[in-house]
């Protein structure tokens, strides 16, 4: 009987699910925000590990400097001509002088070359995977190739078709520079990055998308071929998987470098919805449920974001997208592990 139960269980498929790290953006557009030291204290007694920030600001570098955090830190699309035109020489001084001068490159994970510029910040589109090269180079030359990343951030409005998620397809307007991208990161094993945010696509498709869907409590569910889909993040992110293998990229892996949901200022902008979702893309990535496409991969995931936003843009909820308020209460109660 022993031997049948043994002979069983080798012949079962053996299903692993692979945990994810859970980060935060450490958004900075803001002239209330407590400094830099405070936050990192915040962070570790919540247990936050990874974080991003969008600018190699020294000071937040020096600040976290020794923590053991790990970072993603962003390269501001105005400074992509200088890294795509200087050549590998300047990248490695350019990340001297504004990175590992600042902080241990055992901290950084990944460095994200530019954010959204493809569709939101098309001027600097030609200067990306070239600055992405030369940085390649420099990271290779310091021996750090293959444990610092490079990536470049997009949102979601690259795909010019998302639903269903079979049907992912990149916008045809930049196919000449996402394929490009995308052999850069099958080459260097590096994921694909991307800004997902259901609230958006919910509050821009009211008529077509249940607050319970976007939120991930729908007792409904869609088929598409043979895999169910039962929330809206895990269909926005598989429409990225599909489109990949579309351009022939079916390897490359898929982070979510910003997610989250607005607490004020907004259609179905509350504590309460922000809270629901918010969890729920912590509990997939900590259990490593992965998406119907590809199940038992946990998808890394960086919540928008770590304290509201009094200097951005646009309306009124962009600023209310934070955690924790200016004196380090949480404005919810969201666990992170």
């Amino acid at each position: 009987m022993l031997s049948q139960l043994l002979l069983l269980f080798i012949l079962l498929p053996f299903s692993p699910t692979a945990a994810a790290p859970i980060g935060i953006c450490y958004g900075r557009v803001a002239n209330n925000l407590p400094p830099p030291p405070t936050a990192i204290n915040l962070l570790q007694s919540n247990g936050i590990s990874n974080i991003r920030i969008f600018n190699p600001d020294f000071s937040t570098l020096k600040s976290f400097s020794g923590t053991g955090i790990s970072l993603i830190i962003g390269v501001p699309n105005e400074i992509l001509p200088e890294l795509a035109s200087g050549g590998p020489v300047f990248s490695l001084q350019w990340l001297q002088n504004n990175i590992f001068s600042h902080i241990p490159s055992n901290q950084i994970r990944y460095i994200a070359v530019g954010n959204e510029v493809f569709l939101k910040d098309p001027y600097y589109t030609p200067y990306v995977v070239p600055a992405m090269n030369n940085l390649y180079q420099a990271l290779q030359t310091a021996n750090l190739a293959n444990s610092i990343k490079l990536s470049s951030p997009q949102a979601a409005s690259v795909l010019s078709i998302s639903y269903p998620p079979s049907s992912g397809t990149f916008d045809p307007d930049i196919k000449s520079s996402i394929v490009p991208l995308l052999q850069f990161l099958s080459d260097t094993k590096s994921p694909f990055m991307v800004n997902i945010y259901p609230y958006f696509s919910y509050t821009s498709s009211l008529q077509y998308i249940s607050l319970d869907y976007a939120l991930f409590r729908s007792d409904e569910a869609f088929r598409d071929g043979g895999l169910t889909y039962r929330n809206l993040f895990d269909a926005s992110v598989d429409a990225f998987v599909y489109a990949m293998e579309r351009e022939g990229f079916g390897g490359v892996p898929i982070v979510v470098t910003e997610t989250g949901w607005p607490t004020s200022g907004g259609v179905a902008a509350s504590k309460e919805n922000a809270l629901a979702y918010n969890e729920n893309v912590v509990r997939s990535a900590v259990g490593g449920v992965g998406t119907p496409k590809r199940p038992g991969e946990g998808v890394e995931v960086y919540l928008f974001d770590l304290f509201d936003e009094n200097g951005k843009s646009g309306d009124e909820h962009e600023k209310h997208f934070g955690i924790f308020g200016l004196d380090g209460s949480k404005v919810y109660d969201i666990k992170f592990n």
